[in-house]
């Protein structure tokens, strides 16, 4: 795990070259959360996957999934993953958790700004997920599919991750001062 200060950083006291930073993790980990903190302290874009999948495809990432199947999802999360890194900087960019999965992503991910890598225990983030319409992978047997996905992709995460920030450990505004500070030190 990477190590920055905490720090209070005021909304004028952020970076002054533009700089993308990218959130990845499982659903759950505080993503968007993160992302529209981080947003209001720097007065950056927030581009969130969910928001860019339904942008292009009119249909929320549930709908892609019954309708054109995981490869259909994949596919419109590469389309979202596209638009995102192609946003002018400064942008703050969460993307969805499985676009770690092939590795060309993973290389677009880890050449586009500063990877912070968003996590919690699976119980944390089955909690946060239930009942959130917009997550389509866990309907049934929430707790278990987050321990065997968490168990395939941490790897993944970590290999191309900058930042890792614990979100069971600290709230959205924490997390974002640490974003801040590591911007900071870059």
């Amino acid at each position: 795990m990477h190590e920055v200060y905490a720090r209070t950083v005021e909304a004028t006291d952020g970076p002054s070259e533009p700089t993308r930073v990218i959130l990845i993790g499982m659903m759950g980990s505080g993503k968007s959360s993160v992302g529209r903190a981080l947003a209001t302290r720097t007065g950056w874009p927030f581009l969130d996957n969910d928001v860019l999948v339904e942008r292009a495809t009119g249909r929320t990432a549930r709908e892609v999934l019954a309708t054109d199947g995981e490869a259909g999802l994949r596919a419109a999360e590469a389309s979202a993953l596209a638009a995102a890194l192609e946003a002018p900087s400064p942008a703050i960019v969460a993307l969805a958790a499985g676009t770690v999965l092939e590795a060309d992503q993973r290389q677009q991910i880890a050449d586009a700004g500063l990877v912070v890598w968003l996590h919690a225990p699976p119980e944390v983030l089955a909690a946060r997920a239930v009942g959130g319409t917009h997550r389509p992978w866990v309907d049934a047997a929430p707790a278990a599919w987050f321990a065997r996905t968490a168990a395939e992709r941490d790897w993944l995460y970590a290999s191309i991750d900058d930042l890792e920030i614990d979100t069971a450990e600290i709230d959205a505004d924490g997390a974002a001062e640490r974003i801040l500070a590591a911007i900071g030190e870059r």
